[in-house]
């Protein structure tokens, strides 16, 4: 790979460091991607002297007319077949920003290639032949920046003097591309009229476009916002290597985000160990007393003797990863055997590995037709959503807290398959303390999903007194158990007369009384059942604090009836004490219930029958995946 590189960007005049994007390139072979990377560093002033005029002369000597191109194309084989086939990272400066320029090809038997690039930018630019218009690759390109989840993304359309710079042909494409991200949640920064070979409107509006009043493309990178620092997000430190060196264990890594300092509290995951930082060390000076950033590779000793392996992730332990046994992916795969639920395949977050089993597969999608797969498989070039059981396991992030630990490797048979994002992570264990030893079930969830038809869940069903949600919760508990699932109720005056009888109804109790209840129902779930909680739960703050404990799990209902309802049908005489003044701090009387506003499920019950109404968040169950429609042998496939 050869690099044309500027020089490192020096700080602005007020001392502060010019941000940096990363920005890949990506598009349909031939639309002029490397043409167009080739006239922005000119315009930007960023080649190397001499470098134009040397590959002008070289041009020369094997006679063919210099095409800017020449700029990328780097490799022999490239210049002998006319086609890019590898990725290749370019710097240049706009006004405001250093732009990483990263170049992949559009070729289809590279697409390996371009997910690599495409995985490292913060930004994108998607450049369009304006006679050829969009393509099958163009829209898979455009499906993979959204898999990748690349938000930013300014459209390109290039040779325009081909179709005479036409204004009804630049909007013909520019409607249908911006049609296309939009349906993918990806609003374009800009559309952009351009022809790269004569540089109209790469860095000035010419009169041949006289009609396109948005930015140049130079304008458009320099608009492009740079990813949260590494160093702002939490720590993760995964673990390389552990050595011992006269009396110090030494664990090494590399710091992918956050910073860490000899003294700070840490946790290694998946273990949930709880220890502090003795010192940092490296190499050639040791121990470092400054706190060390994302990017450094350092070891650390710890104030206490505990197990670390190759691929445990080092935390703080007030913000530390998921430990889990079971993730969602979005994913794109390159095997040549389609990807079906059953198949086991070895997953790779960071240095960290499992063996696995796919127990679902949603929205399989060819990018190049985004056409929804019928046979629910995910074939070669394809993309889409599968979830994971893994036999050991893992410390990670969904890809949206952090983009360094939230990507995963598929492997299958020693060779890799394909990769993707983590979506979400089901629910795990948290930091405990060094002594404690938690005790896993001897069960696997996918073993207890395959008796039950489902996976483990919390049905949260919340509302004012009196409101139905017992009555509810008892005739949903009866269906899935008719069903042959393994539901368990968890009402919330039931609890309160044993498990929370030593709480009171003070604000700081109640929420107390959540989050038993919360831990109660998740541990339950995390063992395959699904553990139905019936509680008024008042508090907005407090069941978000029940939905991060019970994470993808969770699954809140809304029982809104009227008050004025609940306080008729009154059935334990509470409203009618409350009026009285002999019950006090009871919800329902003023205006201390906060109603969800993003609830899986709103119900009435003075409007629904209890049949319609367990119907209903049936339904909901089956949708959101946590009943199977058949029996799911997944036992049988591992």
């Amino acid at each position: 790979m050869n690099m044309l590189v500027t020089p490192t960007s020096p700080a602005t005049p007020n001392g502060t460091t010019r941000p940096q994007v990363r920005i890949v390139i990506v598009g349909h072979v031939d639309h002029g991607k490397s043409t167009l990377v080739g006239r922005l560093l000119h315009e930007t002033g960023s080649l190397p002297d001499g470098k134009l005029e040397m590959l002008k002369a070289v041009s020369a000597r094997r006679g063919m007319p210099f095409e800017w191109s020449f700029l990328l194309d780097a490799l022999q084989t490239e210049r002998d077949q006319g086609i890019t086939i590898d990725t290749t990272q370019i710097r240049f400066r706009t006004n405001s920003r250093d732009i990483v320029l990263i170049d992949a090809p559009g070729h289809a038997e590279f697409l390996r290639n371009m997910i690599t690039g495409a995985s490292q930018a913060d930004g994108a630019v998607l450049i369009i032949d304006a006679l050829e218009g969009v393509r099958d690759q163009t829209r898979r390109h455009g499906y993979l920046l959204h898999l990748l989840g690349v938000k930013q993304v300014a459209v390109v359309v290039n040779k325009m003097d081909r179709v005479d710079f036409s204004a009804d042909r630049f909007k013909e494409i520019s409607d249908e591309i911006s049609a296309h991200l939009n349906g993918l949640g990806v609003t374009p920064t800009a559309v952009i009229p351009i022809s790269a070979r004569d540089g109209d409107g790469v860095a000035e509006r010419t009169g041949r476009i006289g009609w396109y009043k948005g930015p140049t493309v130079v304008e458009a990178l320099d608009r492009l916002e740079p990813a949260r620092p590494l160093e702002a997000l939490a720590l993760r430190m995964p673990v390389q290597a552990i050595y011992k060196f006269d009396d110090r264990r030494i664990v090494a890594g590399r710091i992918e985000s956050g910073s860490l300092i000899a003294g700070d509290e840490i946790v290694i995951m998946p273990a949930g160990k709880i220890a502090r930082i003795k010192s940092v060390e490296s190499w050639p000076v040791t121990p470092l007393g400054s706190r060390q950033g994302a990017g450094r590779s350092v070891g650390i000793t710890l104030d206490r003797e505990l197990f670390v392996e190759r691929g445990d992730i080092i935390a703080h332990a007030s913000t530390a990863p998921r430990e889990t046994r079971r993730l969602r992916a979005r994913i794109f795969w390159l095997h040549d055997k389609p990807l079906a639920k059953g198949d086991q395949l070895l997953v790779r977050c960071g240095p960290k590995e499992s063996r696995a089993t796919v127990v679902a597969i949603e929205k399989a999608v060819d990018p190049g037709e985004l056409s929804s797969s019928e046979n629910k498989a995910i074939g070669r070039n394809h993309v889409g959503e599968i979830d994971i059981s893994l036999s050991n396991p893992i410390a990670t992030d969904p890809y949206t807290e952090n983009p360094r630990t939230g990507r995963l490797v598929i492997e299958v048979a020693g060779r890799i398959a394909g990769g993707g994002l983590v979506l979400s992570v089901d629910a795990g264990q948290r930091a405990v303390p060094v002594d404690i030893v938690p005790v896993e079930s001897a069960l696997r969830p996918d073993e207890r999903s395959a008796r039950y038809r489902h996976n483990g869940a919390v049905v949260w069903l919340t509302g004012l007194p009196a409101s139905g949600k017992s009555t509810l919760a008892k005739a949903l508990e009866r269906r899935l158990f008719t069903n042959g699932g393994s539901p368990i109720l968890l009402d919330g005056d039931t609890l309160r007369a044993g498990l929370n009888g030593d709480l009171g109804f003070s604000a700081a109790d109640r929420s107390e009384n959540i989050r038993r209840l919360a831990e109660v129902a998740t541990h339950l779930a995390r063992n395959g059942h699904i553990a139905i909680v019936a509680a008024v739960s008042p508090s907005r703050e407090d069941r978000a604090t029940a939905r991060r404990i019970a994470d993808i799990a969770f699954r809140e209902i809304h029982v809104a009836t009227p008050a004025q309802v609940c306080e008729e049908r009154d059935p334990k005489g509470h409203y009618k004490k409350a009026r009285a003044g002999a019950l006090a701090s009871f919800t329902g009387i003023g205006n201390d219930y906060e109603a969800p506003q993003a609830a899986e499920l709103v119900i009435d019950t003075s409007k629904r029958t209890v049949a319609d109404a367990t119907d209903e968040i049936e339904q909901m169950l089956k949708s959101s995946g946590v009943l199977f429609d058949e029996v799911v042998d997944l036992a049988a496939n591992i």
